[in-house]
């Protein structure tokens, strides 16, 4: 698939609050689909990606969902997007470019759905996708809107200085912020 930016036209549709869900609490935003999600059309589906288990055990969510099961998120008031449409094997696999249409894109998609907070799974797509080289892990000072912005570890098992247990701290710090 040639690359453009948007997520919900390539491989993995987005996955978004419709009329009869809760408003939009936490709209999850990857960096892109990995081959597996790519191949099962499900988010975070590689074996090994702590996505899930982050996102159970930081209390987003009452049990551990498998990828299969991500439909339930709407009803959560979560939403999972990505920056950039293209699978590739790697993150690092994608340009520069690709990133900063991929945050133009994600402006527009919250200016619709007005999430209150847009979590952004993994810090350094977030840095190039938003022209903030210095950002860190956390809570943003940029908005985009009326929505604020969290940025996250990347969940995959190839970030593996970030353990399942310091991933969840993060995703709990952002839904004590997302609860208040």
């Amino acid at each position: 698939m040639a690359g453009g930016g948007g997520a919900g036209v390539g491989v993995l549709p987005d996955l978004l609050p419709g009329p009869a869900d809760p408003p939009a609490r936490v709209l999850f935003c990857g960096i892109n689909p990995g081959m597996v999600s790519a191949a099962t059309g499900h988010h975070f589906a590689r074996p090994g990606n702590r996505f899930w288990p982050a996102l159970h055990r930081s209390g987003f969510t009452p049990t551990l969902l498998r990828p299969d099961q991500q439909s339930v998120l709407p009803s959560l008031g979560l939403g999972l997007t990505n920056l950039v449409a293209r699978a590739t094997a790697r993150a690092d696999e994608l340009t520069a470019d690709e990133l900063r249409a991929g945050g133009e894109r994600l402006r527009e998609l919250t200016e619709r759905l007005r999430p209150a907070w847009l979590a952004v799974v993994g810090i350094t797509a977030y840095r190039t996708a938003f022209g903030r080289p210095k950002a860190v892990v956390g809570r943003q000072d940029e908005r985009l809107g009326d929505t604020s912005i969290w940025a996250l570890p990347n969940p995959s098992g190839l970030n593996a200085h970030w353990t399942l247990p310091t991933l969840a701290d993060e995703f709990a710090r952002l839904r004590a912020a997302a609860s208040a």
